[in-house]
């Protein structure tokens, strides 16, 4: 008789989170590189995570990082949606608004750093609260 999986085996997520925790930091270091200050990482609210907070001059930059490991179903930046697009606005607002500012009262920005296989694509101002 052959075993039953429990569903315990968490092997491939964790590679996936391992793999997504790497280029994260290759993000960072890119951006950091770029003259871009990092703030935070991995920023999580309630219906939403924002991977990194990053300031460039008086500019909150909020980055979502996007990872794939080829183009076969798009490449990276394909996988950006209206619907993730509008998760990041939620969530920069309530990390604004537990500071006591908002999209209203301080500059602020949306980027996406894209990156399928070793290409990595920087795209300032992807969206904005307009999406």
């Amino acid at each position: 008789m052959e075993p039953v999986s429990s569903g315990t085996d968490r092997s491939g997520s964790l590679i996936a989170r391992r793999i997504g925790a790497e280029q994260e930091r290759r993000a960072r270091g890119y951006l950091e590189r770029a003259g871009l200050r990092w703030v935070a990482s991995n920023v999580r609210f309630r219906g939403g995570e924002i991977d990194l907070i990053m300031r460039d001059a008086d500019c909150w930059v909020f980055v979502e990082v996007r990872y794939r490991r080829d183009a076969r179903f798009g490449g990276a930046l394909a996988s950006i949606t209206r619907q993730k697009q509008q998760k990041l606005l939620r969530t920069a607002a309530l990390w604004l608004a537990a500071r006591g500012t908002s999209f209203d009262t301080v500059n602020c920005r949306f980027d996406i750093i894209a990156i399928t296989g070793a290409q990595l694509e920087w795209l300032p101002d992807a969206f904005n609260a307009d999406v």
